[in-house]
């Protein structure tokens, strides 16, 4: 899955210019004609470890679940495990 993800981004990136000319022209047959996955809507974020596809946390790209394991390593700086 994750193989996919960089597939359907190396498209996206490809495709981007194009995909923006011909919605600027209204020319929506050539658009339908592009491979699907050069849309950015079919995009998923995934962990970077796992390829997780749920629970990502945006802000450090990893599932919350690594993001756990990885803040109670002290591999992430500024993170600890909160107490009161």
């Amino acid at each position: 899955m994750k193989a996919r993800e960089a597939k359907r981004a190396r498209l996206v990136k490809k495709y981007a210019k194009k995909r923006a000319e011909l919605k600027a022209a209204g020319d929506w047959e050539a658009l339908q004609k592009l491979p699907r996955n050069s849309s950015p809507v079919r995009m998923h974020n995934r962990c970077k470890m796992t390829g997780r596809p749920k629970g990502y946390m945006r802000q450090f790209g990893v599932s919350r679940i690594n993001f756990r394991e990885m803040a109670l390593k002290g591999l992430i700086p500024g993170v600890r495990k909160a107490s009161w």
